[in-house]
């Protein structure tokens, strides 16, 4: 079994900044890419950020400069740095890993509980 667990979310100004980090743990054997989405209230999940296992990022267009996602894959993690928030980012942050938990398995999505970043004005 996999399990994510995300931290590092909070209440910021407008214009502050949150590193946001989700450690993977469980029974797992190799990951491949690792993934940020956010939520806001009534609202579909979007997605962030991801990064490959060779360190290719990808962000949504409305990152726009501000957020940077990197991995440490000696401790199965991923970051978000954020930068110059605005209150449009205020949301659940999801991490998601595409990750198998032996040499022979097939590669699963996992999903963490998420983290809340409010940006207030």
């Amino acid at each position: 079994q996999v399990q994510l667990v995300e931290s590092g979310g909070g209440l910021v100004q407008a214009g502050g900044s949150l590193r946001l980090s989700c450690r993977a743990s469980g029974c797992i054997f190799w990951i491949n890419a690792m993934d940020w989405y956010r939520q806001a209230p009534g609202k579909q999940r979007d997605f962030v950020a991801a990064i490959s296992r060779g360190v290719h990022t990808n962000y949504a267009d409305f990152v726009q400069g501000r957020f940077t996602i990197s991995r440490d894959n000696t401790k199965n993690t991923v970051y978000l740095q954020t930068t110059n928030l605005t209150v449009d980012d205020t949301a659940v942050y999801y991490c998601s890993i595409s990750a198998k938990t032996d040499a022979l398995g097939k590669f699963e999505s996992h999903w963490g509980q998420g983290t809340q970043v409010t940006v207030s004005s």
